[in-house]
């Protein structure tokens, strides 16, 4: 195989010879980021601690005040008049979990995130109790590197190994995520 040409050289093979090589040399380059992400993954999380403490303190009818050991608090409200519901906070708590996972995972690919958002919607057991049986998130990139490859493997590094909130639920919920890549908006 002929080596990758530097950038700005000029070749004396065909269009077609020419589009192969680019089309290989992406390639190489594409497994050799993922491979490097696997490298720079070592420690990843190392710091967590493996105690995890808050408090939930009654307030008034059925809201409650969350507060978690570092001192930041979380209005919970089952009328949804004061707060947020917990089943909110779980999903929230899943797609928040899953983001840093993946923004850490592309910046490691050399990905420049201008955005990244998740939309997230759960689907629950209609009787008690109603866990979710269903969660569907889309998640939205905008930046320059962000490839399908690299998106999908954050996801699956995310998913597999590293959310820990993910991992914490049920063994029969189904997680479905799709991504959307610098859409027009």
């Amino acid at each position: 195989m002929r080596p990758c040409p530097q950038p700005g050289s000029v070749s004396r093979r065909s269009g077609r010879e020419n589009h192969e090589q680019a089309r290989r040399c992406q390639e190489m380059a594409h497994s050799d980021e993922t491979d490097t992400l696997e490298k720079t993954l070592e420690g990843y999380k190392e710091k967590v601690a493996p105690v995890t403490k808050g408090t939930l303190t009654w307030d008034k009818d059925l809201i409650f005040v969350g507060r978690t050991q570092r001192g930041y608090e979380i209005d919970f409200d089952a009328r949804v008049e004061w707060g947020c519901m917990p089943t909110e906070s779980l999903l929230l708590s899943l797609a928040g979990c899953m983001g840093i996972d993946m923004v850490s995972f592309l910046q490691r690919m050399k990905c420049k995130l201008e955005g990244l958002k998740i939309d997230i919607e759960g689907e629950r057991n209609p009787t008690p109790p109603q866990y979710f049986k269903t969660i569907r998130m889309t998640v939205h990139l905008t930046g320059e590197g962000i490839t399908e490859k690299k998106v999908q493997r954050a996801i699956s590094l995310s998913h597999e190994k590293y959310c820990s909130v993910y991992h914490t639920l049920r063994q029969d919920l189904k997680v479905f995520v799709d991504y959307r890549i610098n859409e027009e908006r």
